[in-house]
């Protein structure tokens, strides 16, 4: 993995350094940099294929200059459909190179694997973002200077103020993270996953190269036999690699055919002091155990929530509500610090293989809306209101407006018109799904399981799980790996038949029964419970929670009676995300505005 940076337009070469400088945590193995006039295109390299001199960016080849972050997985299969390039290194990036050079831009529906890159030709740049969204892109153009880079810190500099994009704060209470294009700063933009942009004489256009909702139905690949290719493809390394073990059956999975693969992986599990409830380590000792592998455990306290949150939060760039950066980003230290550079994560497998038991509560309630007697139901429940999601979830089934809105959704837009000091009109936050809703209304898909997974990829995962997990694996110059999220594999089990994907209404059902020929039965049927932590116990100890209403006190965003409400609710055990995300929020306008 490594970290993008470019400017087209005036610059000053100290100002560039020092902006370069920011992302120099993503790649500490190398920094090149291609300085002319109006022209600045960087690369901070972490080595992980061909580890040689002759393979450092950014990567030059006639009028071509490439500055990329990512892997591509079959980089060695395209070598041999590229004859005649005259090859200077063994390296994936020289490949997009010689790609572009026979294809056009069209080369992107060739490469496999996770990309975010920058592809000067001539006039030209092409900044693209890969299927998922698994690396960032984010630019920033005032009509004089376009600048681009992997994270924001590095584009902040260039921006006059600082102001607050009121779009990328609405969509974030809504969705846990700004939905593209929006950040949270104003002038500067992020490309979507599947998306790349061509920035030519002034002039940006966007293009979106790639939906999950265009592959054909009713695939009959071997699931299995795509899970092991892709998890093949992620063990292949230069360089030492490592996963994740919690006690659930994602990462279980990826170490058991990996074992199948003679690649006993060594495994890293988080536990907290103090806090039995949320400590998993019992359950991956035993997945351990049973696979034979090493496990490493990686306790957490208090004192590590007070000592390095504010860094996380600051390492992040701009507010995202996930109460679980930061355990990670502790996780993530530990592995690099015993000398691993890739480690294997399970991201994408709860909504492919449908993960979650809230997506089965929505599909029983879409069933409400075929009652023909429900006006007294759409009455009732718009002149009594309540805060709990089922209320929500009812409300809409008789309104007949869209239920499922992600399995990020947190603030509903009644609950934001009760928070801020403004009007937020109900159903006002559809806005920023709507050309995702309307996508999938024109494609071949209609059954709610197969909108549940195609909306979770594109913002759950591509914006708030890949976001989160980016920051705190890069921090540390760390590159995660999804199998699950390979494209071949995902778009072969999203095209299965609903009735395929659901079973008879269990979690996983398609995951458990290839599992049963590599995992055990207590580790198949544990109960879910996901990266759960003592985010809110420690909050509230540590009195942070209080930067909350002190915010609020100089900014007035919220109405001070709701803040309280919430506050108090957290300290009952009650709507802690909800709370949990006010409080990134706060840091981050204190930090940056106030």
């Amino acid at each position: 993995m490594c970290g993008v940076f470019g400017i087209i337009g005036e610059y000053t070469p100290a100002k560039a350094r020092a902006a370069l400088a920011a992302l120099s945590h993503r790649g500490r193995d190398h920094c090149g940099i291609v300085e002319e006039d109006r022209l600045f295109m960087a690369h901070q390299r972490l080595s992980i294929t061909d580890n040689h001199v002759r393979s450092h960016q950014p990567l030059k080849h006639q009028k071509l200059i490439l500055s990329f972050n990512g892997e591509i997985y079959n980089h060695k299969i395209l070598r041999n459909e590229l004859e005649g390039f005259e090859w200077q290194t063994a390296s994936d990036a020289e490949v997009i190179l010689a790609a572009y050079q026979k294809w056009g831009i069209e080369c992107l529906n060739r490469l496999e694997g996770m990309f975010a890159f920058a592809l000067l030709d001539g006039e030209k740049l092409y900044l693209v973002r890969d299927r998922f969204g698994k690396k960032p892109m984010f630019y920033h153009y005032d009509n004089r200077t376009f600048v681009f880079a992997s994270e924001i810190k590095a584009i902040k500099p260039f921006l006059q103020t600082i102001k607050m994009n009121e779009e990328a704060m609405r969509s974030y209470l809504s969705f846990l993270a700004p939905t593209p294009p929006h950040t949270f700063y104003e002038g500067i933009q992020k490309l979507e996953s599947g998306e790349y942009l061509c920035f030519e004489r002034g002039t940006i256009t966007k293009y979106s190269y790639y939906s999950i909702l265009d592959t054909p139905q009713n695939s009959q690949h071997s699931i299995e036999e795509l899970l092991h290719k892709s998890i093949q493809k992620r063990l292949d390394s230069d360089v030492p690699i490592a996963a994740l073990l919690s006690g659930g059956i994602d990462s279980a999975m990826i170490c058991a055919i990996a074992c199948a693969q003679g690649v006993k992986l060594p495994t890293f599990t988080l536990g907290y002091d103090e806090y039995a409830g949320y400590d998993e380590r019992d359950n991956a000792r035993a997945t351990a155990s049973y696979l034979g592998l090493e496990n490493t455990e990686v306790v957490i306290s208090r004192t590590d929530f007070d000592e390095h949150l504010d860094t996380v939060l600051d390492q992040m760039d701009e507010p995202l509500n996930d109460p679980a950066a930061l355990p990670l980003y502790l996780l993530m230290r530990r592995i690099a610090s015993e000398g691993y550079k890739v480690v294997l994560s399970g991201e994408g497998s709860d909504e492919l293989f449908l993960g979650y038991r809230q997506y089965f509560e929505y599909l029983d309630i879409e069933k409400a809306s075929t009652l023909h007697h429900k006006n007294w139901l759409k009455k009732y429940f718009h002149s009594n209101f309540s805060m709990n999601r089922e209320w929500e979830w009812y409300k809409r089934i008789f309104d007949e407006t869209l239920l499922f809105r992600t399995s990020g959704e947190k603030f509903t837009d009644l609950q934001q018109n009760l928070l801020l000091r403004r009007n937020v009109r109900d159903n006002e936050s559809l806005r920023f799904l709507r050309p995702y809703r309307e996508k999938f209304e024109q494609s071949g898909y209609s059954h709610p399981s197969h909108w549940y997974s195609a909306i979770d990829l594109k913002l759950f995962v591509g914006e708030h799980f890949l976001t989160k997990l980016d920051r705190v694996s890069m921090a540390h110059t760390l590159e995660a790996r999804a199998p699950f999220l390979d494209h071949t594999l995902a778009e072969n089990i999203f095209s299965l038949p609903h009735e395929m994907r659901l079973g008879e209404g269990g979690t996983k059902v398609l995951l458990k029964q290839i599992g049963k020929k590599y995992l055990n039965d207590e580790v198949l049927n544990r109960k879910k419970k996901g990266f759960a932590n003592p985010y809110m116990e420690w909050l509230i100890a540590s009195d942070r929670v209080k930067l909350i209403k002190e915010v609020n006190g100089q900014t007035g965003l919220f109405h001070q009676s709701e803040v309280d409400k919430y506050i108090d609710m957290a300290h009952r055990g009650k709507f802690k995300q909800h709370t949990w995300g006010l409080y990134v929020l706060s840091h981050w306008m204190k930090k940056e505005l106030l």
